[in-house]
């Protein structure tokens, strides 16, 4: 995230000697996802972070292809996804190309483990449930409407308050910015943005962990996941600084931006990565022009794979929605409102729908996982 943030105790100047009360040194790391020309945060560990007991054979979690080649409208009923004890096990692609993986979880209990990816940011969407977020950098606190940015590399564990949890995981091979013509050159977002930094939560409980033992961390690099066991408490941080950190932001501060004639789905854009944007649809007035049409018009996806989670209200150019649903509109053939929509939507002024948008540059392909959750007359949703 771009800006600077500090939690705990750090020396005046960096790479410089900093030691506890009984005269040892803490150990520093530096970390960044792009080496060291990029932004980085700089740590304090009570114990060197590279003592490691023990590795175990590496298995895959890579997903089963289902289709490869999609040309067709469809839909997948998410909340059929079946809840699961494991937060990894749950955790069920539905999506995927070379830029992102799209997944939904309903994990039914807190981690009794540690977890790492160190090829992909990750995007949680809370859609039911809370909990908190604890890693090095320190914890956060998260509630429904909640993205959770966790950047890779970083070492996480959470722990869920109740059963009852649906989320929606965006796994990013690319970090996770806000949008570019939303900060100048310095990195502030600026005044037309749609969110600003009061709206971020950065960690704000940093604990402090000086313990040994044997601490299970499961690492996924590639489509892999590697066992270790470590000396140290990952979470024995003392402080760090710098502006790389994970954060959370609620879609219900994002701000909608809205005009006389309906406005584009860029306005809605809340992150970007390398070849795809996430967007947020959010309860908003609707268009004031005296002759207006507030259903969004027919649109050729040229370039793009759509992809539409609705959350919670109702969704004027849609029919049938429930919560949970993902809509994939596929590149390279139109799509738009349902039969009897624009007319009925005339007059309207308002609405309260919640939706997240993930729109990808290349084809996405569907898992196996997918196609259990799919409906397959989807298409045919538009014929009178």
């Amino acid at each position: 995230m771009p800006f600077y943030h500090t939690l705990g105790k750090i020396p005046h100047k960096r790479h410089t000697q900093f030691r506890n009360k009984k005269g040892v040194l803490y150990s520093e790391e530096l970390f960044s996802t792009e080496g060291f020309s990029s932004m980085l945060s700089l740590l304090y560990h009570v114990h060197p972070p590279t003592k490691v007991l023990k590795i175990d054979k590496s298995y895959s979690v890579a997903p089963e292809m289902g289709i490869e080649n999609n040309m067709q409208h469809r839909s997948f009923q998410g909340f059929q996804v079946k809840p699961e004890k494991d937060y990894l096990k749950s955790r069920k692609t539905v999506l995927f190309n070379n830029d992102v993986m799209i997944s939904l979880a309903a994990p039914q209990e807190s981690m009794n483990y540690f977890y790492k990816n160190v090829n992909g940011d990750e995007m949680l969407f809370i859609h039911k449930g809370e909990g908190t977020l604890k890693t090095q950098f320190g914890n956060i606190d998260f509630g429904y409407g909640d993205y959770v940015i966790i950047p890779r590399g970083t070492t996480y564990q959470i722990e869920f308050k109740n059963k009852d949890n649906r989320l929606l995981i965006l796994e990013s091979f690319s970090p996770i910015y806000t949008p570019r013509r939303y900060r100048n050159e310095f990195g502030q977002l600026l005044e037309h943005s749609p969110f600003c930094e009061r709206d971020i939560r950065p960690p704000k409980k940093l604990e402090t962990h000086d313990e040994k033992g044997e601490y299970k961390l499961l690492i996924k690099k590639g489509m892999l996941l590697f066992p270790y066991t470590y000396e140290a408490h990952p979470f024995d941080v003392i402080g760090w600084d710098g502006f790389v950190f994970p954060w959370a932001f609620s879609i219900h501060d994002f701000e909608p931006i809205t005009g006389r004639v309906h406005q584009p789905p860029p306005v809605h854009q809340t992150f970007e990565g390398r070849n795809y944007v996430v967007c947020s649809f959010c309860p908003r007035l609707y268009d004031y022009h005296p002759l207006a049409i507030p259903v969004p018009y027919n649109h050729s996806n040229i370039d793009s794979d759509e992809v539409l989670y609705y959350v919670a209200g109702d969704f004027m150019s849609r029919k049938h929605v429930t919560q949970g649903q993902i809509t994939l509109h596929p590149l390279g053939i139109p799509h738009g409102p349902h039969p009897g929509t624009v007319e009925k939507g005339i007059g309207a002024k308002s609405t309260e729908e919640l939706a997240v948008m993930i729109d990808t540059f290349h084809p996405l392909k569907i898992t196996k996982e997918g196609l259990k959750l799919m409906d397959e007359d989807y298409y045919l949703s538009w014929l009178e």
